[in-house]
């Protein structure tokens, strides 16, 4: 049965689509979130639309008026979405037009295509500003757990294995520095984005003399030295969803590093390293198990990472068959990018509030820490100091750890003789090295996990993020 549906056509057409294209093509299910940018933009076109005589002032303060009052319907969310209107945008006017008559004119010199490429740009354009401050609540979680226990000492892991000792904040300064590198890319993105497309029309711009400048003004279209940010050709204007792609790749190197830390958290919560303990409202127990406290947010993230990548990779496949300018596949667009959007942000914040509820067993850590193996580079630095190659000294030191190891000693346990037995450059004070605050405090140079300069970069950091 081919039943009709009510949707809005042109004269073009003699009826409405088939019903189950009409399912089929709708977008409203969707791209409702997009109300708020949608009003915002159509009330900027108006204002333009006056401003060159299309609009009259008492007609501009109807269309103004009646804008205004949808929008404090959805935020109720007392708005009827109609799915037979496909889009946000036919519901949005079909509903101003049955209240005021000038709505009619709204829609001059605008089209579909240049009204969402508009609508996306500024609902990103916010989501960026608002993910930014989410990633600035990690990293002062990160910070300020560090500041709590600023004496703490672990081991450093290559290859999973025992390395090198740090401190604990050192290893939180690490995924500051990955989240600011984030920040970096989406403010830089959002320059991109930050560019005005309305006035480009379906493909060809308009024979009206349009006050682009106007609405981009008016919008927030500029830069920071407040100069007007348009888009110069018409055909990619509406065509163009580069800044989207962007975004949704900045997104997936974002959740890269939230899914490295919750690794991180993942095993130092574990019974095998001991280093954490997550508060409960941040953890869940086992249907079977009642022993099991499991660190399902750290979990989640990392799985929903796999989520972002496939968003990303999504919008790619999207893009790269399409020919100028504006094609219908490009709806599928928005699905990607608000769960992309969604997804980073709830991970960014519930992640925050897990270090921000998760306490260090300074006990465990300690322990740890304590291995003299972590110390056998340092012990290599020694030989340095005292006139050996650095490869040589290496050799050296491993024939060191291979004696400890057939001994059943701890390397900082070995005698004087013993060491001497390996090679005589060894002195009394070999030893030492393996005092781990001196070891620590030796580690000044910038970037290091000396004890001076961590305390340092949580200074730095904490002023940088208050």
């Amino acid at each position: 049965m081919n039943k009709k549906s009510p949707v809005s056509r042109s004269g073009r057409f003699s009826g409405g689509p088939a019903a189950d294209v009409a399912q089929f093509t709708e977008s409203i299910s969707f791209d409702w979130r997009l109300w708020q940018h949608d009003i915002q933009g159509s009330i900027a076109h108006a204002t333009m639309l006056k401003k060159i005589g299309v609009l009259k002032q008492n007609e501009l303060s109807a269309i103004t008026k009646g804008l205004n009052q949808i929008g404090k319907e959805i935020a109720a969310g007392k708005f009827a979405w109609k799915s037979e209107l496909e889009d946000v945008h036919m519901n949005i006017e079909a509903e101003l037009t049955r209240r005021v008559p000038a709505g009619a004119k709204l829609h001059t010199a605008r089209s579909r295509n240049d009204q969402v490429a508009l609508d996306v740009r500024l609902w990103l354009r916010d989501e960026i500003t608002a993910l930014l401050g989410d990633i600035a609540g990690l990293q002062r979680a990160l910070v300020s757990l560090g500041e709590k226990n600023a004496d703490v000492i672990i081991p450093g892991y290559t290859h999973l294995q025992r390395a090198q000792p740090v401190y604990l904040a050192h290893h939180l300064l690490a995924y500051v520095e990955m989240f600011e590198r984030d920040c970096e890319r989406l403010w830089d993105c959002h320059s991109r984005v930050n560019v005005c497309p309305l006035g480009s029309g379906a493909i060809a711009g308009s024979t009206l003399p349009l006050d682009r400048e106007l609405v981009a003004k008016l919008l927030g279209f500029v830069n920071a030295n407040g100069e007007v940010q348009l888009t110069q050709n018409s055909m990619d204007a509406v065509s163009d969803r580069d800044f989207v792609v962007e975004f949704a790749a900045a997104a997936a190197l974002l959740a890269v590093h939230s899914s490295r830390l919750a690794e991180d958290v993942i095993l130092w919560a574990g019974a095998e390293f001991n280093f954490i303990k997550i508060a409960d409202a941040y953890t869940t127990g086992s249907s079977l198990m009642p022993q099991k406290k499991n660190p399902d947010i750290a979990e989640l993230a990392r799985g929903k990472t796999g989520r972002v990548f496939g968003n990303l990779m999504s919008l790619l496949t999207l893009l790269k068959g399409l020919p100028m300018t504006y094609n219908r596949d490009l709806q599928e667009d928005k699905e990607r990018l608000f769960d992309t959007a969604d997804t980073v942000r709830a991970t960014t914040r519930l992640m925050a509030a897990m270090l921000n509820n998760t306490k260090v067993n300074q006990t465990a850590c300690a322990a740890a820490a304590s291995d003299p193996a972590l110390l056998a580079t340092d012990l290599a630095d020694y030989l340095v100091h005292k006139g050996m190659s650095f490869r040589p000294a290496h050799h050296v030191v491993g024939a060191v750890v291979a004696l400890a190891e057939k001994t059943g000693k701890p390397l900082n346990q070995l005698t004087l003789a013993e060491l001497q037995g390996i090679d005589k450059t060894f002195g009394h004070d070999a030893l030492d090295v393996f005092n781990l605050k001196t070891a620590m405090a030796k580690r000044n140079l910038t970037g290091a996990p000396g004890t001076k300069e961590v305390a340092m970069q949580l200074a730095r950091w904490r002023e940088q993020l208050s």
